[in-house]
């Protein structure tokens, strides 16, 4: 699969691109451009998301360790983003390839209109031979709008560039049956499900200058695979073996159809404005037989939306089951609750018999 992937994402996290001493590894950032140089001149588009703008700032700061405050973190990602990013420009320049800087919030994604844009800037920067270099904007970024980790944005960025596949570079050769740590942990090379290794545990703790772990990859391969984009999960210095599609870290199977970008951010991107409240009847239609959202299997309206808007769909007992675009404003549709399509044409007229959300415009969350 990776061999021949045209257009590939590649995340790499802070412990991958520093020292022992919290420093930038100039010799590993090098290490890493090398390869993706050499693929790139393969006729590969490649988008790089990074790790590492507040590493790279704690050396100028005099900071020995990651800040545990918000203030003193945005600021050595401020410092750091600029010397991190030069760097990467300086290495690429020597095989005579440009990058371009992305810096993306979590707001980049959850509206609609500013996803579009990212995408565009993306594909166009693709389109002109440059290398991406995404970053969450940590400089401007508050708890409430961060993705939670890099990990996440790469696997969302995957789904804005239409990616054929995604490499996640940690400090730990894939998934194993245990902890690496122990002598005796197998690495598990191929996972056609992530049910089927439910039951592994899963370290939380990530590095001492980065944020994720093991969960947070594990997530982003939930989000890529359950979209269809497979992803392999490897060490950083394993990057040329793992693009050339050797038996190196884990590979994760695609798990479902690939979907369009809209659906891909209208399930895990996508701000919702309100909720749905469905009966038994209209759930089982959705699940099962991937129907339309009519008027008359809503029973409740919560949230105050346009039409246009996503919301979740709920079940009586408050699972959510899936997410759509409704097609009315939250103000117009509680006359419209429990009534069949026949009696609102003959009561309001044409347009009124459509469906409350059309299942196109509908994505099933496995809530």
């Amino acid at each position: 699969m990776l061999p021949l992937a045209r257009r590939v994402v590649v995340k790499i996290g802070s412990s991958s691109l520093t020292g022992d001493n919290g420093l930038l590894d100039l010799a590993a950032l090098r290490g890493l451009v090398d390869v993706l140089a050499a693929r790139h001149g393969r006729d590969t588009q490649i988008v790089l998301v990074t790790s590492g703008a507040v590493a790279a700032g704690l050396g100028p700061l005099g900071l020995t360790a990651r800040p545990s405050d918000i203030a003193t973190a945005q600021a050595a990602a401020s410092v750091g983003q600029g010397i991190l990013v030069g760097r990467y420009a300086e290495a690429f320049a020597s095989h005579t390839i440009r990058v371009g800087q992305v810096l993306l919030t979590a707001e980049d994604t959850v509206r609609r209109r500013r996803y579009k844009n990212a995408q565009r800037a993306l594909t166009r920067l693709l389109d002109l031979g440059v290398i991406p270099i995404v970053n969450e904007n940590d400089a401007v970024t508050t708890a409430e709008l961060k993705f939670g980790d890099n990990d996440r944005l790469a696997a969302l960025v995957s789904h804005l560039v239409g990616a054929e596949a995604l490499v996640l570079l940690t400090d730990v050769d894939g998934l194993h049956d245990k902890s690496p740590r122990q002598p005796d942990a197998q690495r598990i090379a191929y996972v056609g499900d992530l049910a089927d290794v439910a039951d592994v545990p899963i370290s939380a703790h990530g590095s001492t200058v980065g944020t994720g772990g093991m969960v947070t990859k594990i997530e982003s391969v939930r989000i890529a695979t359950g979209s269809g984009i497979p992803v392999v999960l490897t060490a950083a210095s394993n990057i040329a073996a793992a693009l050339d599609g050797d038996d190196v870290g884990t590979f994760f199977a695609a798990t479902a159809a690939r979907v369009s970008p809209r659906l891909a951010w209208l399930e895990h991107s996508a701000q919702v404005r309100g909720r749905l409240i469905l009966d038994d009847g209209a759930v089982h239609a959705i699940c099962d037989g991937h129907a339309s959202l009519l008027p008359a299997g809503i029973t409740a309206v919560d949230g105050d939306f346009d039409a246009g808007d996503p919301v979740e769909l709920v079940s009586t007992d408050g699972a959510v089951i899936a997410r759509g675009l409704v097609a009315f404003d939250s103000a117009d549709l509680p006359k419209l609750l429990g009534r069949h399509t026949d009696w609102l044409r003959n009561h309001f007229g044409e347009g009124y018999d459509r469906a409350v959300i059309h299942r196109d415009n509908l994505v099933l969350t496995g809530g």
